[in-house]
């Protein structure tokens, strides 16, 4: 997976919604345009190559108004699947959000 493709597909408007991240989005308060702002300027923190259907990836960017967030994506059939997105809590990550708390 590559921020790059990531990035051409946004460009190219080549996006799919699941239901759960439009869900999870109106419930967050997180728009689509600030969704694709992210992807378009975040990098990649995570890849997941056993997810089912399609491999993914945690991209970790800013909003325009400085907000971090986790967009959580794949890609399958020339399309970039959003599977969710929300903000980064102090207690899970470190290292300005780019690093799992290791688990005692």
């Amino acid at each position: 997976m590559s921020i790059d493709l990531i990035r051409k597909l946004c460009e190219t408007n080549s996006i799919r919604w699941t239901d759960h991240a439009i869900k999870r989005a109106i419930q967050r308060n997180i728009s689509r345009s600030e969704v694709k702002h992210v992807l378009s300027v975040g990098r990649i923190i995570e890849e997941y190559q056993d997810d089912y259907p399609h491999p993914s990836c945690l991209v970790l960017g800013a909003t325009l108004e400085y907000r971090h967030l986790h967009v959580v994506c794949g890609i399958g059939s020339s399309e970039l699947w959003i599977i969710s997105a929300y903000c980064p809590s102090n207690e899970e990550w470190i290292e300005e959000f780019s690093k799992r708390k290791e688990v005692k």
